[in-house]
């Protein structure tokens, strides 16, 4: 193979909705440069995109992963990427290091909310943008709605340039609408030039597209108003500046299954798309530019970590100069000083050694101990690339071990795949004795849960999280508290009195008021002591007391048989004795919540945060997102447990929210006993 230059590297990132044919697209590229000598099925799992055996299981795509093709000396980086919502950071990995973003849309089902999602995400990352139309081969599709869908959303940027015709509702051909030359395709996806039928009206569509690449210059302009024609030449270049500048967004059609329109898409992509050095600056980790040096000293940007049983391999671009085998390269994250031994390229699961990759090109290296995703590394400078911004998972679920003394297995197999995906968090709660895994939908925790299985050999039931309530008082009591034992020899004795009452300080607040040395002062702390450990298990339903203020007042000692443990015990007597009489309350956590939502649904929304029993604070429309609102609400924690899944479902997938905790506040009657009911429910089961 020619020696591949920056020049000749695209980075394109595949995008859709779930279904839309993203890794059989991939596929047909590869059967159709012969990089595969077969064209695999995604229903038979024997893809090269799709190879972790979760993927070829459940037949859909989970992570992002690296087909390369040269095509007219020409390599092109395919990254797929899943289309389904709880996967999104494998979509942020790979378009961080992607000039251009392809959306995949299924022709059958029209355009569908992964488009619109694909588009903002390619926004986000400055990334140029064009669509493919697949699945062109099936039965009854309209063309121009899609078209028109596309229109409405994105705006007139998007300009068809390779569109089907249609005869007895099937896809006859295709229409170059640039060269105005029309094709069949053979089942291997070889075009011969037909005659354009006269019944396809190609004059919408050339609007379309001399329009949306007359905004690229003056000049185009110019000669588009005077009614000149566009040399192949002008249009080459107008069609690549159009996609640098975000101003047009191609729409070529043809079908994965039957490789109609692939031989076109990728001359397309191979001549006009954006190549590496045509950003000219990337940014660093304080959004400042950095100016991209073909020839300059090598550094990289690891967007992706696979960290399996069978080791850890971390995913680069080479963002600056040429990386070489044996390259010494610094970690600007920790310092450390990582040698690049060997360096390979990947296609799937297939690793190829090289000697050097150039500036822009992806690829791999195994055994990095220091490195992590979002790491740069450096052979000189300080600059460190700004990192991918990675969604926060909400959705919470206890996980436990189904054997056991599986709970290190299961540990050591989590802080693997935290290194692999960073949507993944992990909590040990102490205090609700719970493991937690939170993920970013049902379908993420499941298969984080079937990975930790199959690599791991460890089995375990998903529980709901539990919810750390509080207990505390809204009266003032005075209690004694006495405990005398004599048992022969010296016996205990510890006789307090207590003043409870709400306090201030999340804690306890503990002051004495004796008078006359009732109870002698080196008991006091014993006294203390007795009570911080009793509002560890509260009187309702045996969640930690806090807000109690207590004030010994009075007692009484024995000269002999008094001691610290003593007035200890005495003080628990007195907790248990006094606070059933202050009437105790449940305490429920409280988060501020908001909401990013489309104008259109904000009454479902309200709607569904009223039976939350949350409190809406107030609403504005959105500082990043046109027609979004943000609605800021008080919910209880306990309400929160089916969010994510409810939000998606309302939104289909558009809105996103953050929650914090923000206070303790009294739960409502009827919940608190519910609450009650339930800790002495699993208190019994526990006996």
């Amino acid at each position: 193979m020619a020696t591949i230059t920056t020049q000749n590297i695209r980075n394109i990132c595949l995008l859709g909705h779930g279904g839309s044919g993203k890794t059989s697209l991939v596929e047909a590229m590869l059967y159709y440069t012969k990089g595969t000598d077969r064209l695999g099925k995604v229903i038979d799992g024997n893809t090269v995109c799709d190879y972790d055996p979760e993927e070829t299981k459940r037949k859909f795509s989970l992570s992002a992963s690296i087909a390369p093709i040269v095509m007219n000396h020409t390599k092109l980086n395919f990254m797929d990427t899943p289309g389904y919502l709880d996967f999104v950071g494998e979509v942020k990995q790979a378009l961080r290091v992607c000039e251009n973003a392809l959306i995949v849309v299924n022709a059958k089902s029209g355009v569908e909310v992964g488009a619109e999602l694909a588009w903002e995400h390619a926004t986000e990352a400055n990334a140029s943008k064009a669509f493919f139309i697949n699945r062109m081969d099936e039965d009854d599709i309209n063309f121009d709605a899609i078209i028109d869908s596309l229109h409405a959303l994105f705006g007139t940027s998007v300009c068809p340039m390779f569109i089907p015709f249609i005869e007895n509702h099937k896809t006859a051909g295709y229409v170059d609408l640039i060269n105005e030359k029309a094709y069949s395709f053979d089942k291997n996806g070889v075009p011969t030039e037909i005659s354009i039928p006269a019944s396809v009206d190609i004059e919408r569509y050339q609007t379309m597209l001399f329009e949306a690449l007359a905004e690229t210059s003056e000049e185009l302009m110019e000669k588009y108003f005077s009614g000149e024609t566009f040399t192949p030449e002008e249009i080459a270049a107008g069609l690549h500046h159009g996609l640098i500048t975000h101003t047009i967004a191609p729409v070529i059609c043809g079908s994965a299954a039957t490789l109609a329109g692939i031989d076109y898409l990728l001359h397309v992509i191979s001549s006009s798309f954006v190549n590496p050095i045509d950003k000219e600056t990337e940014l660093d980790i304080d959004n400042n530019p950095v100016n991209i040096e073909e020839n300059g000293p090598a550094s990289i940007f690891v967007f992706k970590t696979v960290a399996d049983s069978f080791g850890k391999m971390s995913f680069f671009k080479v963002m600056n100069g040429t990386m070489k085998r044996d390259d010494v390269l610094k970690n600007l994250s920790n310092g450390q000083v990582e040698k690049f031994s060997h360096i390979y390229t990947i296609k799937g699961k297939k690793q190829t050694e090289v000697d050097e990759l150039v500036c822009g090109d992806i690829g791999v290296i195994v055994k990095l101990a220091a490195t992590s995703t979002n790491d740069t590394l450096r052979v000189s400078g300080t600059a460190a690339y700004k990192q991918i911004a990675f969604p926060e998972p909400f959705l919470a679920m206890g996980i436990s071990p189904k054997a056991k003394g599986d709970e290190d297995k299961i540990s050591s197999g989590i802080s693997r795949m935290l290194e692999e995906d960073l949507t993944v968090r992990y909590v040990n709660n102490a205090e609700t004795k719970q493991l937690l895994i939170y993920g970013l939908g049902e379908m993420h925790i499941d298969v984080a849960m079937s990975k930790l299985k199959n690599r791991n050999g460890v089995s375990v039931d998903l529980t709901p999280e539990k919810i750390a309530y509080r207990e505390t008082i809204k009266k003032t009591v005075q209690v004694q508290g006495k405990h005398k034992k004599q048992s022969g020899g010296h016996g205990q004795y510890g006789d307090v009195r207590i003043e409870f009452s709400p306090g201030d300080e999340p804690g306890l607040t503990f002051t004495e008021t004796i008078f006359g040395g009732s109870v002698p002062k080196n008991f006091h702390p014993a006294v203390e002591k007795g009570l911080l450990e009793s509002m560890q298990k509260g009187v309702l339903a045996g969640f930690p007391v806090v807000n109690l203020k207590a004030n010994l007042y009075d007692g009484s000692y024995h000269d002999v048989d008094s001691s610290e443990m003593a007035f200890k015990l005495a003080a628990g007597i007195a907790f248990r004795e006094g606070l059933p009489k202050a009437n105790p309350v449940i305490l429920e956590p409280i988060g501020t919540l908001k909401v990013l939502i489309p104008d259109t649904m904000m009454g479902d929304v309200i709607g569904d945060l009223n039976k939350r029993r949350g409190k809406v604070l107030g609403m504005e429309a959105s500082e990043t997102k046109k027609g979004y609102q943000v609605v800021e609400a008080e919910v209880p924690q306990a309400e929160m447990g089916n969010y994510t899944i409810q939000l998606r479902a309302m939104s289909q997938g558009r809105g996103s929210f953050v929650y914090r905790f923000d206070r303790y506040a009294e739960a409502p009657a009827n919940i608190a006993q519910k609450i009650i009911e339930t800790a002495k429910a699993e208190k019994e089961a526990e006996e």
